[in-house]
């Protein structure tokens, strides 16, 4: 006991305490979670040829385990801009994987938000720092 001082307990925002109360009790817990998409969502990539993308979907809880829950299509200009998004990743994936250098200055000069705000060649010296940053780290 702590008299006076104590401290009140309060369980926080995070969802990994309701996750495991509902797979240890058996009480359904609904919360939005990453998944690879096995077609879940029917207008992103699923097969495992293309390297099925990671999705942020409805998933249930219970005693039984996690079950991600089917979505369906995305409206098409969200589903657009998934697939450029996962071009890009995949491109910088591949470029890591394969010691490409040039893969992952492209798949930075695809990504939109950094090709707003910089230049092809900017972009090229922000990820020369960055390797050069990460020297330690990169065998390539």
């Amino acid at each position: 006991a702590f008299g006076d001082d104590e401290i009140p307990i309060a369980r926080s925002h995070e969802y990994f305490s309701r996750i495991l109360n509902a797979a240890e009790t058996n009480t359904p817990y609904l919360f939005n979670g990453n998944v690879p998409n096995t077609g879940l969502i029917t207008n992103l990539p699923t097969s495992p040829k293309e390297r099925p993308a990671v999705v942020e979907v409805p998933i249930v809880v219970d005693g039984c385990g996690l079950h991600p829950c089917y979505v369906g299509d995305l409206p098409p200009a969200l589903a657009a801009l998934n697939r450029s998004n996962l071009a890009v990743i995949e491109l910088a994936v591949e470029g890591y994987l394969n010691k490409d250098r040039e893969s992952i200055y492209r798949a930075i000069q695809l990504d939109p938000l950094t090709a707003s705000l910089l230049s092809l060649a900017e972009i090229r010296k922000m990820v020369d720092e960055m390797f050069q940053a990460h020297t330690e780290y990169l065998d390539f």
